[in-house]
């Protein structure tokens, strides 16, 4: 079997309030990772001070997400609200569960076992992007 380190592919999803997103993101267990904030002379498409240019949070276990404010009138990197979906490779999902539960995050499929051998569960953010997090891991 082959072990891969998938590092390069890097998903973004813009969002209204992508410093509430980072915040979830974090409770669920991301860590946070950088964070460019746009300043009063520096408002591209429309981003007003303060809004996110760009961040990453990180998975403790490999891998990362960019998170940034949806565009006004730039929506070059914008996705439509709700249109995100990540999947999120885990060794323990039922600690992520717990913290899940604990947000009041709105379960789009229950934490189960699988019959391609995972055990993981999908969630959506506030926002309506959807999070899958289990052990299935590719072959």
């Amino acid at each position: 079997m082959t072990t891969r380190t998938d590092h390069n592919l890097w998903p973004g999803i813009s969002y209204d309030d992508a410093h509430a997103a980072r915040t979830w993101l974090a409770a669920l267990g991301f860590d946070e990772g950088i964070c460019v904030e746009s300043s009063a002379g520096d408002q591209p498409g429309g981003i007003q001070p303060g809004e996110i240019q760009h961040s990453e949070m990180l998975w403790p276990e490999g891998g990362r997400v960019m998170v940034h404010t949806r565009g006004k009138t730039d929506d070059t990197f914008a996705t439509p609200p709700g249109a995100g979906n990540v999947y999120v490779v885990c060794d323990d999902p039922d600690v992520v569960w717990v913290r899940a539960e604990a947000l009041g995050a709105r379960v789009l499929r229950p934490m189960e076992d699988t019959d391609y051998g995972s055990h993981g569960f999908s969630i959506a953010d506030a926002e309506g992007n959807s999070w899958s997090f289990g052990t299935y891991a590719g072959d």
